[in-house]
């Protein structure tokens, strides 16, 4: 039976259009889940949308439009995106959905029959944006440590959850699984919050009187779900809990979750806990990446300063987006995104290293054998082929697995440019014109064999990253011919400043 492998972005709250942050989330689980289908894997893939809370309504209300009706005019944007982008979902779970509603509803109606909901009086700080309560020395001068904006008092009667019942347990957890939260710096991060704070219990409603959009409570229709307690759920609402124990049993057990650092306590702290005091046992991995800044800034919709992943496409292609993204910064670092950057990756990486590698081999088969595929021998190929070419062939598979396993995406392409560049100092080594010139043709025929023999292995090897590009060498490779075609990265010409 195969393996199993379970994958998530977070749900994208639709207050706004997609932007590269959400891409650069989407594309990395997009290449995990890819790489273990092609590994034999059963992959389940979930993204989605997270629409309810207080600023869609606010949103539906400024635009005369019902919440449900502002919120289906935004999910075709994150389709569409994620269509140009080539992201193979399996799931595209919404958090309006019958299946998700139930779900949140039997959550909730467990947790009040086990005794971990009561209801309390409820005063604090309220960030309307964010939609998260603050203390007052979280919330200095009155305004949001997250997005500087003021707060709110609120004063109310709401349901909490007792996550307080459960720090002992998920601190312990947290110090017997190394590999539960990565990178290391935000499993030290969330340590260091554990051990120096304690839990308060989580205000999980809002009453219908204030915020009425929302997933009304099953045992008290007067209060909806709080918007974070709803949308964690979904990871679970989209593997048909609680009746489809098959797909949860078969799935669960493997689920990564991938997120931006700025999120990472809902997860790491209330996800876990959730999972918990319902008898579920908390997620394989959470795994969250640094921001996209545009200069000295987070990249972010309030700032203005929002790089949509479309316009990209449109000016350099998808797999180009999805090279620069993956390549460029460790994933869970912050990274500086700028044209000048993915431009020099463009004609360096692209152009230079894998487009000109790929245009030679197929000119030189071209030129020597009429586009003939020669055969391969093995055990008659130069010093060079065996030492260099033959090892990284063989150990790519292998270097690939690792590195992903820990979502180290520039490692695993580096595997892959360290076989290209070896392919193209081969060619140079070998000086293939003149093995014409001498008429060794054994010798050029295994030349041009084992060059190709390389082209197939790092078609394969990249799909799960440059979907488009592999599948364009792959056919230009053929199986008996070749077919040359353009260069596959003309180099782009910059601008004298």
């Amino acid at each position: 039976m195969n393996k199993s492998f379970y994958v998530t972005t977070p749900i994208y709250y639709v207050n706004g259009l997609p932007h590269i942050g959400h891409a650069y989330t989407t594309i990395a689980a997009d290449c995990l889940a890819r790489h273990k289908r092609q590994r034999g894997f059963d992959v389940y893939f979930l993204t989605g949308t997270d629409e309810h809370g207080q600023k869609i309504l606010k949103a539906a209300e400024e635009k005369g439009l019902t919440p449900l009706a502002f919120v289906d005019q935004i999910i075709p944007r994150f389709k569409e995106a994620w269509k140009k982008l080539e992201i193979s979902y399996d799931d595209f779970i919404r958090t309006t959905e019958p299946r998700h509603i139930q779900a949140v509803q039997y959550f909730l109606q467990k947790l009040l029959d086990q005794g971990d909901l009561y209801l309390g009086q409820y005063k604090g700080l309220y960030c309307v944006p964010c939609e998260v309560f603050w203390t007052e020395k979280q919330a200095v001068g009155g305004l949001c440590p997250d997005c500087h904006r003021s707060v709110e008092v609120i004063k109310e009667s709401n349901y909490f959850f007792q996550l307080s019942k459960y720090q002992d347990w998920l601190l312990k957890y947290i110090e017997e699984h190394p590999d539960f939260i990565a990178p290391e710096s935000r499993r030290n991060e969330v340590l260091s919050f554990l051990k120096e704070n304690k839990l308060e219990d989580l205000c999980i409603s809002r009453p219908q009187a204030r915020m009425s959009w929302g997933i009304p409570l099953p045992f008290s229709p007067d209060h909806v779900t709080y918007v974070w307690f709803d949308a964690l759920i979904n990871y679970l609402s989209a593997l048909g809990f609680p009746k489809d124990e098959e797909k949860l049993n078969k799935f669960w057990p493997s689920v990564v979750h991938l997120m931006a650092k700025d999120i990472l306590r809902q997860h790491t702290v209330f996800w876990p806990i959730m999972l918990k005091a319902v008898g579920l046992n908390p997620p394989n991995k959470i795994f969250a990446h640094g921001w996209w800044q545009v200069g000295e800034e987070k990249m972010s919709k309030s700032r203005g300063n929002v790089v949509n992943p479309l316009d990209l496409i449109d000016e350099f292609g998808i797999d180009v987006c999805r090279y620069f993204l993956l390549r460029e910064v460790p994933f869970g670092l912050d990274g500086v995104f700028s044209k000048d950057a993915l431009i020099k990756r463009f004609n360096g990486d692209l152009a230079n290293d894998l487009g000109n590698l790929v245009y030679r081999t197929l000119t030189m088969d071209e030129k020597y054998f009429d586009s003939k595929i020669p055969l391969l021998h093995e055990e008659s190929l130069d010093a060079f082929a065996r030492q260099e070419l033959l090892p990284k062939i063989k150990n790519i598979p292998c270097k690939i697995d690792e590195a992903l396993e820990r979502l180290d995406f520039i490692t695993a392409l580096e595997s892959i440019w360290g076989l290209i560049g070896a392919a193209n100092k081969y060619i140079e080594v070998t000086k293939p014109w003149n093995l014409k010139k001498e008429n060794k043709i054994k010798e050029l025929e295994n030349f041009i064999a084992i060059l190709i023999e390389v082209l197939r292995v790092i078609a394969r090897e990249l799909l799960p990253f440059m979907p488009q590009t592999a599948s364009k060498i792959t056919a230009q490779i053929g199986s008996e011919h070749v077919k040359k075609g353009d260069p596959l990265f003309p180099r782009i010409v910059e601008e004298k400043k």
